[in-house]
């Protein structure tokens, strides 16, 4: 089993952070925020992508509703 694929924020594309969910990969993405640093786990269960906050966890019923989401945190690096 591969582990989770552990990214600063802005190292990959939304796609390239898609495909690796889509692979089964958890994306453990890194970032600042307000002044300190925090991880996100993205992660697809094959019905529905999820993205694991410090805060609470969201759920987004299609890849659009995912890709969107990646966008505006800023997890993805503009393409």
């Amino acid at each position: 089993m591969t582990g989770p694929l552990r990214i600063e924020a802005g190292e990959l594309t939304v796609d390239e952070i898609l495909t690796a969910m889509q692979e089964g990969r958890r994306v453990v993405v890194t970032l600042e925020l307000g002044g300190s640093i925090h991880e996100v786990a993205l992660r697809y269960d094959g019905q529905r992508y999820l993205c694991d906050t410090p805060l609470r966890l969201h759920r987004h019923d299609d890849e659009a509703d995912m890709r969107a989401c990646i966008e505006r945190m800023g997890y993805g690096a503009d393409e």
